[in-house]
């Protein structure tokens, strides 16, 4: 079973499409969305497990040049 996220991105200044066009190198992200205000960058992101949910955001998004700040949220399920 997979594990989905959605991770906010902060761009610097001027970097938006330039960020944008790295994350849609990135297989695990499936959506980008661009938004005004902040953060600048939504995206969904489906990864195997948790660890490779942190490899994805501090070693691929973050190595990204202009990626200012990210904030992650995992999704989780409700059982009923």
């Amino acid at each position: 079973m997979s594990e989905r996220a959605y991770v906010l991105i902060n761009a610097m200044p001027g970097q938006t499409a330039n960020v944008i066009l790295a994350l849609s190198t990135i297989k695990e992200i499936k959506t980008i969305d661009t938004c005004w205000g902040k953060p600048d960058i939504f995206t969904v992101v489906e990864v195997s497990d948790q660890d490779a949910l942190s490899t994805l955001v501090l070693a691929k998004i973050h190595a990204i040049e202009g990626v200012a700040q990210t904030d992650t949220h995992l999704v989780y399920r409700l059982k009923k």
